[in-house]
């Protein structure tokens, strides 16, 4: 059995697979497949459980490979604290927001739109994709952030886990990959990153002269 967990992202699914790693009968992952194209991204392993917010754009080919044998996970958290984080972590190197931002939207680098509106709409989108997904699926259980405790208690015994259950539910309560307070970045690394979108927008002459 193959449990796949989608989300937004900024939802604790760093901490899901740590609690799941005191399951002795599955093994877990956070992005096992990173770096894939997308027809390996989807491959899961047997009595696994995956967490990947990417796998909530690949969800064609999820259904291909999976259809309705596998369960699924919808990690949810606040709409307002998704879009929160996102936002303190803008500029991250490789996050999604950026991508969905200048590459999906295709904002200009400059935009004046405020980082929180864009946050929301990708929030939206995602939860829009994993809701028509999951319609007609018949293993599935939404689990809350906010409950994380009584909803990972409730998840071990839907897919019949067996192992460790105090110690994944102490996993809860610690803040695995949590963003900073305001941004990511110090004032020096801001600086250095801004020189170099500057420097990939100058003409072909002016960086050779």
């Amino acid at each position: 059995m193959r449990v796949i967990v989608l989300t937004t992202g900024r939802s604790g699914s760093t901490t899901f697979a740590r609690a799941c790693r005191h399951i002795g009968n599955f093994t877990s992952g956070h992005e096992l497949n990173k770096a894939k194209l997308a027809a390996d991204r989807v491959i899961i392993p047997d009595n696994h459980i995956e967490s990947d917010n990417r796998l909530t754009w690949l969800l064609g080919r999820l259904e291909k490979c999976y259809g309705d044998d596998a369960c699924y996970v919808w990690l949810k958290r606040s709409e307002g604290e998704v879009c929160d984080s996102y936002a303190r972590r803008w500029g991250a190197k490789d996050l999604i927001m950026e991508g969905y931002f200048h590459a999906i939207l295709q904002y200009p680098e400059y935009s004046e739109v405020k980082r929180s509106l864009i946050a929301a709409d990708y929030v939206s989108t995602v939860h829009a994709n994993i809701e028509l997904f999951l319609r007609d699926k018949n293993r599935k259980m939404v689990f809350h952030l906010h409950t994380a405790h009584a909803d990972f208690e409730r998840f071990w015994y839907w897919i019949g886990a067996r192992g460790d259950l105090s110690k994944a539910l102490s996993e809860w309560d610690v803040a695995h990959n949590a963003s900073l307070n305001g941004s990511r970045y110090s004032i020096v690394q801001r600086g250095v990153r801004k020189v170099g979108r500057i420097f990939r927008k100058l003409p072909v002459f002016l960086k050779t002269a």
